[in-house]
C-alpha cells in the first residue's frame, strides 16, 4: 500500500489542479462581471486623473497573459464636457493581476495604446504640453513629492517619495495634435515609444520616435529619479534627440520647476547649419547649405539664459573655441559670445543668413528674415580664414544682428600682401532693405588681388590700394548691384600690366578695323604706375581717371561700365614721346665761295697754320626737348565695346604729333 505521504502528495496536486482550473473558469466571470463593468474605467480615472470612458464590451483574455482589451477609450477633462478629449485611443490593452482580480481588484502592470491621438495646446511659457489633470493618483504622489522637495530643497529626502507602482506604457503609431486659434494640425505622426517607470520612487524612462516637421526623429530620457524632477527638485538626467538635420545631447543635472536650471554637458550636431536652423523654425530660409556643424560644450543656465562654457565648435570642419551666452529676457532671443579659429570659412558663415549664388552672375534672393527672430554679437578671430577664393590671415570680425539691422564686418585681416578691411549692412526698413557694402585693401599685391577678384585683363601687378563703397536697395545681390550708388578707387605702384601685347595692339590700331582684345593679349607692359577712380551711380560705373604709365607711353580709358549686362562702353588712347628730332647736316660751301685749288699750308680744318680761319662749321645743334604726352606726342585713339569677358577694340584715329 502507499505510505500516507504518497496520498498527501496527490491530494496536494488534485487539490492545486481544481483550485487551478476553478481560476481559470472564474477568472473571466470576476473580470468580465466586476472588474471590466465596474472597475477598469474607473481605476484608469483614479490614476490618471481624467475622465475615461470606454466604449463596447473589453474583452479579457487569459492566455498567455491575463489582458483586458478596450476599444474607443477616452481620456477627457472633468472641467469641461465640451472641450476635446485629452487622449483617445483606437485600442488599449491592459496587463492585470490574476490574483487581484479575483479578490475584485484591478492592478495595472502594463498598457499599451494602440493609434492613439494625444492633444497638447500652448503652456503659460509657451512650450506645447498636454493639459494637466485635476486629480488622480499620479498627480497627488507628485505634489506629496513637492511638499518633501519643500522640506528640503538642496538635499531632498529620497526616503519619503511616494512608492506606488506605475508600470509600463507602450504606444503604437500614434498622433500629437495641437489646438492653436481654433485650429487642431499634427505635430508628430507615426509616434511609437515606451515609458518604462515600475514605481514613482524608482528609476524611469522614456523613448519615442515619430515624424515631425517632416523628418524621422527619436527620443530618449531617463532619470534616476524622475519623481524629483517632476516635482520641481533637482535630479541628475540625461536626454538626446537624433534627426536627420540635427543631433542634440546633453548629460547633467537639473529642475523642471519655476526657477528651473540644468547644469551639464551638452553635444549638437548638424550635416548643415541652415538647414537644421530651418527645421528649428529659428527664422532662416532653406535656401542654400552649407558645411556640417558640431558643438560640445559645458551648459549652464534656466529658461531666461544659458551660458555656453569652454566651448568645442567644428564648422564645417574648421575646429574653433569660445564662449557663448543665450538671452532669452529680451522680447528676441540674443546670441553674443566669442568664438576663435585656426581656420574658419566666412563665406559659409554668411551663406547661413543669406543665399549663395548658385552660378557665376546668377545671385540669389537675400534673406532677411532672420533679423526678425533673434539679436545676434558675436565676436570671430580666426588665424587663417577664407572667403570665397579669397584667403585671409589674423582675421578680426563681428557680426551683429538686432531689429532692423544686420551688420558683418572684418575688422582686420590681412591678405594679398597687405590688410584688407571689408563688411556689409542691411538696413531693414519698411519701405525696402538697403544694402551696404565696403571694401579697403591696403598694401596689396595688385596680381594676388586680380587673381582672386577674378580680374586677369589689363590689372597693374604691384603694390597698391584699392577702395570700394557700394550702396543700393534691393532683395536680392543682382538687384543691388543693379541699383547701388558709390565710387571705386585704386592706385599701384611699379609693376606690370597683364595681358596686353602693346606694339600688336598699335599694329591693330594702325590697320583699322576691330579686333577682339585676346588678339593682342599676349604681352606683359611694364608700368611705373597706374591709377583708377570711378563713380558709380544706379550699377553704372563711370571712370572718370584710369591711366597707366610706362616710361613716357600713357595709356587712358574712360567710359561707362554698367553692371546689368556686363557691356562696356569706353574711349581711350596711348600717347607715346615725338620722335627726338636728328641733327641737321653742316651746309657745304658753295663753288664760288671756294678756292680753286687747296691753299698751302691750309690745316683740314680750315684754319691756315698761322691759325687765321678761313671757313668754320657750325656748332652742332641743340638736343630737342622731351616730348609731352597728350601734346606733341603721337595717340592711338579707340572705342572699347563688347562684354567684360568678350571685350573687342575699334581704333579711331592716329593722331601724328602736330596735328
Amino acid at each position: 500500500m502507499p505510505s500516507p505521504l504518497i496520498w498527501r502528495a496527490i491530494w496536494a496536486v488534485s487539490i492545486a489542479v481544481i483550485v487551478a482550473v476553478v481560476a481559470f473558469v472564474a477568472v473571466p466571470y470576476f473580470a468580465s462581471n466586476r472588474i471590466v463593468r465596474d472597475r477598469i474605467a474607473w481605476e484608469m480615472s483614479a490614476w490618471s486623473g481624467f475622465r475615461v470612458t470606454i466604449e463596447g464590451t473589453p474583452e479579457i483574455s487569459i492566455w498567455p497573459q491575463f489582458r483586458a482589451t478596450l476599444s474607443g477609450v477616452t481620456l477627457s477633462k472633468w472641467s469641461d464636457d465640451k472641450a476635446p478629449p485629452v487622449m483617445q485611443a483606437e485600442r488599449v490593452d491592459i496587463d492585470l493581476s490574476a490574483m487581484a482580480a479575483l479578490r475584485g481588484d484591478v492592478v495595472f502592470s502594463g498598457v499599451q495604446l494602440i493609434k492613439p491621438i494625444f492633444r497638447i495646446q500652448p503652456a503659460e511659457h509657451g512650450l506645447l504640453l498636454p493639459p494637466a489633470p485635476s486629480g488622480g493618483r499620479v498627480a497627488r504622489a507628485i505634489d506629496a513629492a513637492r511638499e518633501t522637495v519643500k522640506a528640503n530643497p538642496d538635499k531632498p529626502n529620497a526616503v519619503r517619495l511616494p512608492t506606488e507602482g506605475f508600470g509600463s506604457i507602450e504606444f503604437r503609431d500614434g498622433r500629437v495634435i495641437a489646438s492653436i486659434d481654433g485650429a487642431e494640425e499634427d505635430v508628430v505622426t507615426g509616434l511609437s515609444g515606451m515609458v518604462d517607470w515600475e514605481a514613482l520612487n524608482t528609476s524611469g524612462s522614456v523613448s519615442a520616435s515619430g515624424t515631425w516637421r517632416g523628418e524621422n526623429v527619436s527620443v530618449e530620457a531617463n532619470s534616476p529619479q524622475p519623481m524629483l524632477l517632476l516635482a520641481g527638485g533637482a535630479a541628475p538626467f540625461t536626454v538626446s534627440l537624433k534627426a536627420p538635420p540635427a543631433n542634440f545631447s546633453f548629460e547633467g543635472n537639473g529642475n523642471f520647476s519655476a526657477k528651473s536650471f540644468f547644469d551639464g554637458q551638452a553635444k549638437f550636431s548638424a550635416p548643415s547649419l541652415r538647414r537644421a536652423l530651418w527645421w528649428l523654425r529659428a527664422g532662416i530660409a532653406p535656401g542654400a547649405t552649407t558645411g556640417p556643424v558640431s558643438v560640445t560644450s559645458k551648459v549652464t543656465g534656466n529658461t531666461d539664459r544659458v551660458k555656453f562654457d569652454n566651448a568645442e565648435i567644428n564648422v564645417d570642419k574648421n575646429p574653433g573655441t569660445g564662449a557663448l551666452d543665450l538671452s532669452f529676457s529680451e522680447g528676441l532671443p540674443v546670441i553674443s559670445g566669442t568664438l576663435a579659429f585656426d581656420t574658419v570659412n566666412l563665406a559659409a558663415f554668411l551663406a547661413a543668413f543669406t543665399t549663395n549664388a548658385a552660378t557665376p552672375g546668377d545671385l540669389d534672393a537675400i534673406d532677411t528674415s532672420f533679423a526678425d527672430r533673434f539679436n545676434l554679437d558675436l565676436r570671430l578671430s580666426a588665424a587663417h580664414a577664407t572667403a570665397g577664393p579669397i584667403q585671409l590671415a589674423d582675421v578680426a570680425a563681428t557680426a551683429q544682428v538686432k531689429t532692423g539691422l544686420a551688420v558683418f564686418d572684418i575688422s582686420d585681416a590681412a591678405a594679398f600682401g597687405g590688410n584688407i578691411q571689408a563688411g556689409v549692412r542691411f538696413d531693414l526698413r519698411p519701405e525696402g532693405t538697403q544694402v551696404e557694402m565696403k571694401l579697403l585693401a591696403s598694401d596689396v599685391n595688385g596680381a594676388d588681388f586680380a587673381s582672386a577678384a577674378g580680374m586677369t585683363r589689363l590689372m597693374p601687378t604691384g603694390t597698391g590700394t584699392v577702395s570700394l563703397i557700394l550702396k543700393g536697395p534691393g532683395k536680392s545681390w543682382n538687384s543691388i548691384l543693379q541699383n547701388a550708388d558709390g565710387s571705386a578707387s585704386a592706385t599701384f605702384g611699379p609693376g606690370n600690366l597683364t595681358s596686353l601685347n602693346l606694339p600688336a595692339f598699335l599694329k591693330r590700331t594702325d590697320e583699322g578695323g576691330f579686333f577682339a582684345l585676346d588678339e593682342v593679349s599676349d604681352g606683359t607692359l611694364p608700368i611705373d604706375g597706374a591709377e583708377l577712380k570711378a563713380n558709380i551711380a544706379k550699377g553704372v560705373a563711370r571712370i572718370d581717371r584710369a591711366e597707366a604709365k610706362s616710361g613716357q607711353t600713357k595709356i587712358w580709358l574712360s567710359g561707362i561700365v554698367p553692371y546689368a549686362g556686363r557691356g562696356l562702353a569706353l574711349s581711350g588712347g596711348i600717347v607715346q614721346p615725338k620722335p627726338a628730332a636728328q641733327p641737321a647736316p653742316a651746309p657745304q660751301p658753295t663753288p664760288t665761295d671756294q678756292p680753286d685749288q687747296a691753299q698751302p699750308g691750309t690745316a683740314p680744318d680750315g684754319q691756315t697754320e698761322t691759325g687765321q680761319t678761313t671757313a668754320a662749321t657750325p656748332p652742332p645743334a641743340t638736343p630737342p626737348a622731351p616730348a609731352t604726352p597728350g601734346k606733341d606726342g603721337n595717340e592711338a585713339t579707340f572705342f572699347v565695346g563688347g562684354t567684360w569677358t568678350t571685350p573687342f577694340v575699334s581704333p579711331i584715329a592716329r593722331r601724328k604729333a602736330g596735328e
